[in-house]
Parts: structure tokens; C-alpha cells; sequence
């Protein structure tokens, strides 16, 4: 079974990556990581720098997970990506980091989050950062 991370170089994507390692270092299970810009912006800070992602990569390595880290550049947005990989790899669950946002803010620029929740075919984790 796989567990798919939806990663933001963020304190909310920090804090879906953390809980999603501690899951799989529990379980076995492997771990694909996200990343992807927002609907084809790939200069924005959403997207991680290869720097980052190599730590991510060698973070993993070390602690002996099973992982593939991936950087999607189709276009699409970030929820749909997250889908994707999720069915693409037969994931068990959904690992998100999500941050408090007005119902305007939402309306406005969308919400990952609520895309996955409300269309993802196995169970999101929904993490908050800690503050």
C-alpha cells in the first residue's frame, strides 16, 4: 500500500510531510510525495525547489522509506495532481496539510483541500501545522 503526501515547501506542507513520514515509518507502507505549482506556475513559491526536494529525497532515504518524490508539471491543478498520483499508485490514504481560510477566501481562489476531500476514491488526513 502507498500513502500519497500532498507537500507545500510551507508550514502546512511541512506538517502533512512530517505526519505522513511518521505514518509510514509506522506502518511500512510507501510514500509519494506531490509537489506541483498552481495550475502551471511553476515560479511560484508552491513549487519546491529541486534543493528542497533533494533534502526530501535524502530524508527519506536515510530513514530507509520507500519513496518517490514527484514534481508534476501538467498544468493541471494541485488537487488534481494529488488524485492522480493517489490512483495512479493504489493509495491507501491522503495525507494534506491545510491552514484556516475566510469562506471569501475560499470562494475566491478554491480550495485544494475541499477538491481532494470531496473527490478522492480513499480517506484524506487533513493536517494542521502546530502553532
Amino acid at each position: 500500500m502507498t500513502v500519497v503526501v500532498g507537500y507545500l515547501p510551507t508550514p502546512d506542507g511541512l506538517a502533512a510531510l512530517s505526519h505522513a513520514i511518521e505514518e509510514v515509518g509506522r506502518t511500512g507502507e510507501k510514500l509519494v510525495v506531490v509537489n506541483t505549482g498552481e495550475l502551471g506556475n511553476y515560479a511560484g513559491p508552491s513549487f519546491a525547489t529541486p534543493q528542497d526536494l533533494d533534502a526530501i529525497d535524502t530524508q527519506l532515504t536515510e530513514a530507509g522509506i520507500d519513496h518517490l518524490v514527484l514534481q508534476p508539471t501538467n498544468g493541471l491543478s494541485a488537487a488534481d495532481e494529488i488524485l492522480l498520483a493517489a490512483s495512479a499508485h493504489d493509495a491507501s490514504r491522503i495525507v494534506i496539510g491545510i491552514r484556516r481560510r475566510s469562506p471569501v477566501g475560499k470562494l475566491f481562489t478554491g480550495s485544494t483541500a475541499q477538491q481532494v476531500l470531496l473527490e478522492a476514491d480513499c480517506p484524506v488526513l487533513a493536517v494542521k501545522p502546530q502553532r
